[in-house]
């Protein structure tokens, strides 16, 4: 990297941190202290308002912010890609915001990176994750689960379990503070701490009814990061299936979410997954029809069996 690059990038990393030291500069761009000394004094000569404190570091003044830069065709298409998928994906705030991003990108671009940019563009299309389309109460709900994150602010809703309760009930009334929003193989989940049950828990969007903003504020554990968070994996039955070989490529495709490993067996394929409960697995083992069968645990075979003689009795 020349000089002129590793100075601007040295504004757009104090631009994107509120304070970096000349060693941390230094790590970045794989040169020495001296050197970032160097580039520090010619950046304040040229203009730029640095400000530094000895053995804290440097910063940018409050305001400053860099006109834009040119960016290559690949860079533009990578960006103008995320704000496609983000039309798709988010509600309509989001989707107008990443509107207007996007003509704001494609405006800077000089005519020959345009005409490149879209040349690729024509390459590539976004396809929603399995067909799913979000739902108008769920483009909704995450709005307003925006609003709740941002002002710190529980939620209220009905929800519906996939699993039913020992008492056969599916339905309960949750009060909730959000942590974060996640996209999970397409689907919206919200991650809570939840009141009734006094601790974090997942809750889709799609199960939600009734969502309400409540004027009751929480408070963001100081330890909780949704980036580093990992969800505890309580998936502790072990599940074993053997697979007809003629269905090889398509069970190799279909990247179920429970899939550990799938290997090589004198008698067909065998598929190792980890669920929660059976009743996780059982539509799925269903589709595939007769060419799988449940080796292990029998709780899974016997529910395979008594839906499999239900379908019998209805044809």
């Amino acid at each position: 990297m020349n000089k002129t690059d590793r100075m601007l990038a040295i504004v757009l990393e104090l631009q994107r941190k509120e304070l970096l030291r000349a060693e941390d500069l230094a790590a970045i761009f794989e040169t020495s202290v001296r050197t970032i000394y160097r580039d520090i004094q010619a950046l304040s000569e040229s203009g730029v308002p640095i400000i530094g404190a000895t053995g804290i570091g440097y910063s940018l003044v409050d305001g400053y912010f860099l006109p834009p830069v040119n960016f290559t065709a690949e860079e533009a298409v990578t960006l103008l890609i995320g704000t496609d998928w983000i039309e798709q994906h988010f509600d309509a705030g989001y989707g107008a915001k990443a509107q207007s991003s996007q003509k704001k990108i494609e405006a800077i671009l000089p005519q020959s990176a345009r005409e490149e940019v879209e040349r690729i563009r024509s390459t590539m299309k976004l396809v929603t994750a399995n067909g799913y389309q979000i739902s108008d109460d769920e483009l909704r709900f995450m709005e307003l689960i925006r609003s709740a994150l941002i002002e710190k602010r529980k939620v209220s809703f009905h929800y519906v379990k996939s699993l039913p309760e020992a008492d056969g009930n599916r339905h309960s009334f949750r009060v909730v503070a959000p942590y974060g929003l996640v996209l999970v193989q397409g689907t919206w989940t919200l991650l809570a701490h939840c009141d009734l049950r006094n601790e974090l828990r997942h809750f889709r969007l799609s199960r939600m009814k009734e969502l309400a903003l409540l004027q009751e504020e929480y408070c963001l554990p100081d330890d909780f990061h949704l980036e580093q968070y990992k969800p505890p994996d309580d998936r502790n039955i072990q599940v074993r299936i053997l697979a007809d070989t003629s269905i090889r490529d398509k069970m190799m495709e279909s990247r179920n979410f429970f899939m550990e490993k799938i290997e090589e067996h004198p008698d067909g394929l065998l598929v190792s997954l980890r669920v929660r409960h059976p009743e996780d697995l059982l539509k799925w083992v269903l589709g595939w029809g007769g060419d799988v069968v449940v080796l292990e645990p029998d709780s899974l075979r016997k529910l395979v069996r008594e839906e499999a003689q239900k379908m019998l009795e209805r044809y």
